[in-house]
């Protein structure tokens, strides 16, 4: 999965949490409690990024998992129609998330972890599936690397030392 970190100070982010979990440690005493978020933060121009937070208390989690989001920060390209140049499985452990460019129109069609992901990545037209494991962690994960892993015309025009119209037909 290649990853181009992108400077977060110039661009205007939206975040979104995705899922807080309570988890517990055992310990001598008893179970200590702990809270942990998935957040996802995007400036909705082909920016996405997730993070995840650990903390005694929610909004501290939340915090947490914004920064790392913002040090996650990639780009994703997106076609002319605000769709993804081509279709593409993403996966991520068990979870697989099928990602099929939509006309104009279509709208976000995505479950609740892969949406979050597409929203703030700024795709306004996409038809998603998730697939295998439904965890929201490795969805939303599979999502980001399906997104990350997408190439444009450009791209595989270069790739293949080609014209973007021989490519295109």
């Amino acid at each position: 999965m290649k990853r181009t970190i992108i400077e977060a100070s110039q661009l205007e982010l939206n975040d979104k949490v995705v899922a807080i979990k309570r988890v517990s440690k055992t310990v001598k005493g008893g179970r200590t409690m702990r809270f942990s978020a998935l957040v996802v933060v995007g400036d909705g121009n082909g920016h996405v990024g997730v993070g995840t937070g650990k903390a005694g208390e929610v909004p501290e989690a939340i915090r947490k998992g914004k920064e790392a989001a913002v040090k996650n920060l990639v780009e994703i390209p997106i076609d002319e129609n605000k769709s993804i140049p081509h279709d593409f499985i993403g996966k991520f452990g068990s979870a697989s998330v099928l990602l099929k460019r939509a006309p104009e129109g279509t709208g976000i069609i995505a479950g609740g972890p892969a949406r979050a992901v597409v929203e703030l990545a700024g795709i306004k037209n996409i038809r998603t599936k998730s697939l295998g494991s439904n965890n929201k962690t490795n969805v939303v994960l599979a999502t980001l690397s399906g997104l990350t892993s997408l190439k444009t015309p450009e791209e595989f025009a270069r790739l293949r030392g080609k014209s973007v119209d021989e490519i295109l037909g």
